[in-house]
C-alpha cells in the first residue's frame, strides 16, 4: 500500500512526522560548498517539507547521525565516571539505497563483530528509522548496479520520491500510515538498472597484489585530505581523545572522533612510530578493505558504489577506476 500525494499534502504529512519525530534529511545549503559560489547537499534536522532535498544527491552521507564527528563518550573524575547525556528521541532518516545498504554495513561492524555491541552506536540506532528516497534515474559517479545496492527491499518504515506534479509513497511499515495526507494507491519504489559507471569487482585478491607497483602512483597523486573517506557511508574509524579539565589530568571527558587510514597521523604509534606513510599505502589499505578484507570477514563487500569519493577528491583521483585497474592488475599477474 501507499500514498501519491501533492504538494500540500506532502507538506502536511511532514508536519505531522515532525510532531513526533526529529527528521533528518539532505538539504540543499546555498553557497556552503567548497567554494563561496558553491553549493553543497550535506544532512541536517529539518521541520518543513520544502527544506528535504529529493532532486540531488547528496554530497555527504547520512552517517553522522550515527556516528558524529566528535561524541563525548563519558566524563570522568578520579573516583567515578559518567555517560555523557544523549538526545535519545526517535529520528526519521532520508537516505537512498546505497546509504540503506551502507546502514548494513555500520550495523556489522558496530553490533554483529564480536559478544558485544558497541553500547554508544547502539543507544542510538535503536531510535533510528530510515525513509527510502526513491532513485528515478542514476546520478554522475554512481556504481550502485556494479555493487548490488542499486536495489533494497527492506529496512525502511516507508519510500518516498518525487512523481510527476507530486510525491509517492510506499508504506512498509502501518504505523506510519496516519501520518500520510493524499490518496491511497499502490505504490513501487523506483531503483536503477544501469549506471554509466561500471565496475568489476574481483572474486580474489592474491598477496602479489599488495607488493604491486600500481600503488605507487598515488604516492604523488594523493594528498592524504581524506576527504573520499569522510563522505563514505562505510568509513567508520575513529580516535580516542582525552580532555582535561585540571592540570593534574584528574578530571575530564573522553571523546570519540572521526578519522581515517588516509589521514596524516591516524598510524601513529608510541615512540614516534608510524605505519603506512606513503600514500599509495594507505591507498592499498582502503581499497582492499573495501572490496576484499571486509569481505572475508563478512561476506559481502564494503564498497555501496554511492561515487562520492570520486565526485569530492581534489586529485581526480577515482575510486570506481581504481577498482577496475585492481582487477586488470590481477588478471594480469594470472596470465
Amino acid at each position: 500500500m501507499g500514498f501519491v500525494m501533492n504538494k500540500e499534502d506532502f507538506s502536511k504529512t511532514i508536519e505531522k512526522l515532525s510532531k513526533d519525530y526529529r527528521l533528518y534529511a539532505p538539504v540543499l545549503k546555498k553557497g556552503e560548498g567548497r567554494c563561496l559560489d558553491e553549493d553543497i547537499v550535506r544532512y541536517d534536522f529539518v521541520k518543513n517539507a520544502d527544506d528535504i532535498e529529493l532532486e540531488l544527491k547528496s554530497d555527504y552521507s547520512f552517517k553522522e547521525i550515527l556516528l558524529p564527528l566528535s561524541e563525548t563518550l563519558f566524563y570522568f573524575t578520579e573516583n567515578e565516571t559518567k555517560v555523557a547525556d544523549k538526545d535519545l528521541s526517535d529520528v526519521l532518516v532520508f537516505l537512498r539505497s546505497c546509504d540503506l545498504h551502507g546502514l548494513r554495513r555500520l550495523d556489522d561492524m558496530y553490533l554483529r563483530n564480536g559478544k558485544e555491541k558497541d553500547f554508544f552506536y547502539n543507544r542510538i540506532r535503536e531510535h533510528v528509522h530510515f525513509v527510502l528516497i526513491g532513485c528515478t534515474y542514476s546520478y554522475k559517479d554512481c556504481f550502485c548496479v556494479s555493487m548490488g545496492a542499486n536495489k533494497i527491499d527492506d529496512g525502511y518504515v516507508f519510500s518516498i520520491e518525487p512523481r510527476d506534479e507530486g510525491f509517492a509513497s510506499e508504506i512498509k511499515d502501518d504505523a506510519f500510515t496516519s501520518y500520510f495526507v493524499g490518496q491511497k494507491e499502490d505504490v513501487a519504489v523506483s531503483y536503477v538498472t544501469e549506471n554509466e559507471t561500471k565496475v568489476n569487482v574481483p572474486d580474489r585478491v592474491p598477496l602479489s597484489i599488495y607488493k604491486s607497483d600500481m600503488w605507487r602512483e598515488y604516492d604523488a597523486r594523493c594528498i592524504g585530505c581524506g576527504r573520499c573517506t569522510l563522505v563514505c557511508p562505510t568509513c567508520t574509524c575513529f580516535t580516542m581523545q582525552d580532555t582535561f579539565y585540571d592540570a593534574k589530568g584528574k578530571v575530564g571527558e573522553r571523546r570519540r572522533v572521526n578519522a581515517s587510514c588516509m589521514i596524516d597521523g591516524y598510524t601513529n604509534v608510541a615512540g614516534g612510530g608510524s605505519y603506512r606513510q606513503p600514500k599509495g599505502e594507505r591507498m592499498r589499505f582502503k581499497v582492499l578493505h573495501k572490496v576484499n578484507d571486509f569481505k572475508a570477514r563478512f561476506g559481502y563487500n564494503m564498497c555501496t558504489g554511492c561515487g562520492r569519493c570520486d565526485a569530492v577528491c581534489p586529485e581526480y583521483i577515482s575510486f570506481s577506476t581504481l577498482i577496475n585497474k585492481l582487477d586488470a592488475e590481477i588478471k594480469k599477474e594470472a596470465e
